[in-house]
């Protein structure tokens, strides 16, 4: 009977192992990726224009007292179009929305805005990559707001939903 028991104990091990594995993997405790930017000021970047009739992005852009939004999209990236409308919310609310194009060609971005609408006051051309690199940002869409002193105060990764409105438009003060 002994000898049945310590046969079946490394498979009892490996078991709970497997269950403790298992249920951290499928409910992870935090779903939230801090940043290590927020609170810091933006990194120095200067892009030029991406479309002609409107300026690019540099950080000196984020120094004027107003609070803005900054955008890192492309117009290849499929999940950027879903997020338009909540920009164009955004700006029809006073708030100032800035884009960050990755990796893009002005024709590209042409045809898209075209398509999705325009919420951008500047579009930056970041055609290497080097000023999203320098904002920390992985991917796109990726979102940061930017007090009017040029300090990083969130930085919202994916996609902006309906859901996240209300907290933006108090971190930019746009009216509701």
């Amino acid at each position: 009977m002994k000898r049945k028991l310590i046969l079946w104990l490394p498979f009892a091990i490996v078991a709970g192992l497997f269950a403790v594995f298992y249920l951290g993997l499928r409910n992870p405790s935090d779903h939230v990726i801090e940043s290590k930017l927020v609170g810091q000021p933006l990194p120095q970047f200067v892009t030029g224009p991406a479309l002609p009739g409107q300026p690019g992005a540099a950080t000196t852009d984020y120094r004027d007292g107003k609070p803005r939004l900054l955008n890192v999209f492309a117009s290849w990236c499929i999940p950027c179009v879903q997020e338009i409308p909540i920009l164009m919310q955004l700006k029809d609310a006073g708030a100032q929305v800035d884009g960050l194009a990755i990796h893009d060609t002005a024709a590209a971005l042409e045809k898209f805005l075209a398509e999705n609408g325009n919420p951008y006051t500047r579009i930056g051309n970041d055609l290497d990559g080097k000023a999203q690199v320098a904002l920390g940002s992985a991917g796109v869409p990726e979102t940061f707001v930017i007090d009017g002193s040029g300090k990083v105060v969130y930085q919202h990764i994916g996609v902006v939903t309906e859901a996240d409105m209300p907290k933006l438009m108090t971190l930019l003060g746009a009216r509701p």
